[in-house]
């Protein structure tokens, strides 16, 4: 039980438990900062014009660049 809710995903994508939560946390930090700033440009709309859409953009490639890279190294 505790490894299907620990171990089971960071394995699937071929990470440990740490280096999942370094990952996930880095993830979540950045999407948590990012959704700020465009709460406030909505607000502000000169304020911080592309920082949403760049943080979507850089996560996407992350994410996606390091799918690939796994599977070419594997």
């Amino acid at each position: 039980m505790l490894k299907r809710i620990f171990l089971d995903h960071p394995e699937a994508v071929d990470e440990s438990y740490l280096q999942h939560l370094r990952v996930a946390s880095s993830f979540g930090l950045t999407m948590i900062l990012a959704g700020s700033a465009c709460l406030l440009h909505g607000v502000v709309p000169a304020l911080f014009t592309r920082t949403g859409s760049n943080a979507i953009r850089r996560l996407h490639e992350r994410m996606v660049g390091a799918r690939t890279s796994r599977r070419t190294v594997s």
